[in-house]
């Protein structure tokens, strides 16, 4: 659930409390203090729950990685407004072209906005993308649906603007593929890791790749068949 703008998230718990209070004390019969018990605990749970949730709220850093980390909160607050802007807009887009492009901008942002949540000291590979494409995303795509309302349609500008908004759907889909190879990047590195604590313990390995399937089905026969080696 996406968290509620400052304010509103009291502004329902209390909504919440002022219903379900009458509705426990007189319908139910409940006994007055334990109605006013309950619905003070369930409206305070809802006020908890839509209550904005701060990016990175249980890491523990300290040093360079804290201030990597204040920054992409910083970036990703920003941008927060930004992808709902987004994903108001394909409702408005009435080219089903347009909209579902618009909805893969929004579902990119998205997942990139998890990919620094996990590891905010990634948030270098998609700066750009968070300080100067995706500010600017949501003027085009609303423009867009502005241009399709108007009562004489200007198709060139429409046009244009649908080119701009693929073209921006392309540099989307770089920087998250951006983020991806940081993940491959380590796993290159581990995997190095790993085959230089092998190696020093069971010996080199002759073989520096995966060996084919077909190939190992010959060499490894099974227990059932006969042996091959003999």
């Amino acid at each position: 659930m996406p968290p509620a703008s400052s304010g509103m998230n009291w502004i329902a718990g209390g909504a919440a409390a002022a219903v379900l209070l009458p509705l426990l004390a007189i319908t139910l019969d409940i006994p007055f203090w334990i109605a006013c018990a309950v619905s003070a605990t369930a409206g305070g749970g809802i006020v908890v729950m839509l209550s904005p949730r701060r990016p990175f709220e249980g890491l523990d850093a300290s040093g360079a990685a804290r201030g990597k980390i204040e920054f992409a909160r910083e970036l990703l607050t920003d941008a927060e407004p930004v992808a709902v802007r987004l994903e108001v807009s394909v409702s408005s887009i009435g080219t089903p072209k347009v909209a579902e492009r618009v909805r893969h901008l929004a579902r990119v942002s998205r997942e990139i906005f998890a990919g620094i949540e996990e590891d905010p000291l990634r948030v270098d590979r998609v700066r750009r993308f968070l300080t100067y494409y995706l500010p600017r995303a949501a003027d085009p795509v609303e423009a867009y649906a502005l241009l399709e309302k108007a009562g004489n349609r200007d198709t060139t500008r429409m046009t244009a603007t649908s080119d701009l908004i693929d073209r921006l759907d392309v540099a989307f889909t770089h920087y998250a593929i951006n983020l991806q190879e940081a993940d491959l990047g380590n796993l290159d590195i581990e995997l190095k890791l790993l085959k230089s604590s092998l190696d020093e313990d069971l010996g080199p390995s002759k073989i520096d790749v995966p060996p084919d399937p077909n190939k190992r089905s010959a060499r490894w026969p099974s227990r059932a068949g006969p042996s091959e080696l003999d």
